[in-house]
């Protein structure tokens, strides 16, 4: 950027003058005042004193913004407007992701353990000229953040529905093994309709143990009012819910289920067999589910004798969806709303490649995660309806969940 003559001018005089003043701190200022004035100007639609046909808004003064640097402290002037607000990019905090993905990946590369693409990222950051203090420092900083987040209370509002789902990633150990860890991600959704994220852990995602242990944690935190766990058959996980959560219903993820199926149908026929196996669950009710489902199994078990026995075990947790209110079956009949998180973690984390302990994997997934659950809550759409919700409890209970919404 070309500071403009006036801003020159005055940065000379003070030069010549001397009279005790910062030049490098000044400079900082000075330098930072005209991008905050070339964005208003391009936001406005004008300068200052000029008059266009493209002015959108006009000013209304200043206000003081004292501003730390690498220069020192600095004050600079942001422009009010008479309507609207503004309020300059480059002053905008970082978000949690970005400060935990830089952290994450110079952990990775002060520990020797980076990949090409983490090389070209630190290049791009501006080199490798940071420290091992400077690392620990910013990772301090966000393990904190994230830990709070994850370790909150959980008892301002009933979860009539949570989801579980885990990803992968690779993790060195102190072995300098470099292994597969489960990601486990918990979500749910309150007795108001919105969603939050619950929890975040790493481990096996095959161990009673490990699933136990999580889940008696967000118990725990105040978690309850459990109706409905939506997740995918892990074989720890069926074990622990039975333990933890007592009296819930388990949904089985039907989307995994019908890829189970499909495993054992020829790959030409899969197609046909997946649209069969939807015609279940287009019936308006649970019974008309069950006739179908039982139809659907007898036909295929004819063809493909492996999935008989795979349907009858698997149908009262499958269609565990069904005996909930109609409007919520396309979202707890699956753990498809999590797949976003899930793509997320994983864009975030294809860029650090292996990661250097499970520290790192919870700073960043968990930054990840604390901003989409930021997001959630400023969202002014309801993720089920309120009226949808009053139907999972008794009147006495719809009044007490209605007077607590109109207090919020």
């Amino acid at each position: 950027m070309t500071l403009p003559q006036s801003a020159v001018s005055d940065l000379l005089d003070a030069l010549r003058a001397g009279d005790g003043v910062d030049l490098v701190r000044e400079s900082v200022r000075m330098v930072l005042q005209e991008l905050i004035e070339a964005e208003a100007t391009e936001a406005i639609g004008a300068a200052r004193y000029e008059r266009t046909a493209s002015r959108v808004a006009e000013r209304n003064g200043t206000r003081p913004k004292l501003l730390t640097t690498k220069g020192g402290d600095v004050t600079v002037a942001l422009p009010k407007l008479r309507q609207g607000s503004f309020f300059p990019s480059i002053l905008e905090p970082r978000r949690r992701i970005d400060q935990a993905l830089y952290a994450v990946v110079m952990e990775a590369y002060v520990h020797g353990v980076s990949t090409r693409s983490v090389d070209d990222l630190v290049v791009a950051l501006g080199g490798t000229g940071i420290s091992k203090s400077e690392v620990s420092r910013i990772c301090a900083g966000l393990d904190e953040t994230v830990g709070a987040f994850r370790t909150r209370r959980l008892d301002h509002a009933r979860f009539p529905y949570v989801y579980l789902d885990a990803t992968y990633l690779h993790v060195r150990t102190e072995a300098a093994m470099v292994v597969s860890k489960a990601v486990v991600i918990a979500t749910g959704v309150t007795e108001h309709g919105r969603r939050e994220v619950l929890g975040l852990d790493v481990g096996d995602s095959e161990d009673e143990v490990f699933w136990r242990a999580f889940l008696t944690g967000l118990r725990k935190r105040g978690l309850s009012g459990v109706r409905l766990v939506i997740s995918d058959q892990h074989a720890g996980l069926v074990a622990a819910l039975t333990r933890v959560f007592q009296g819930s219903s388990h949904q089985r993820c039907r989307v995994h289920f019908i890829r189970n199926v499909l495993a054992h149908v020829p790959k030409a026929e899969t197609e046909m067999v997946a649209a069969v196996f939807r015609t279940i669950f287009a019936q308006p009710d649970l019974a008309s589910m069950s006739r179908q489902w039982d139809k659907v199994r007898d036909d295929l078990a004819s063809r493909y004798p492996k999935t008989g026995p795979l349907m009858d075990a698997a149908k009262s947790e499958v269609l565990a969806f069904a005996v909930f209110p109609r409007e919520h079956w396309r979202k707890i009949w699956s753990t498809n709303p999590l797949e976003r998180l899930n793509k997320e973690s994983k864009r975030r984390a294809r860029v650090v490649g292996i990661f250097p302990n499970e520290a790192a994997v919870i700073r960043l997934i968990g930054a990840v995660l604390a901003d989409t659950h930021d997001e959630w809550q400023v969202d002014e759409r309801r993720y089920l309806s309120e009226g949808s919700m009053a139907k999972l409890y008794p009147s006495s209970d719809t009044e007490t969940v209605a007077l607590e919404e109109g207090d919020r």
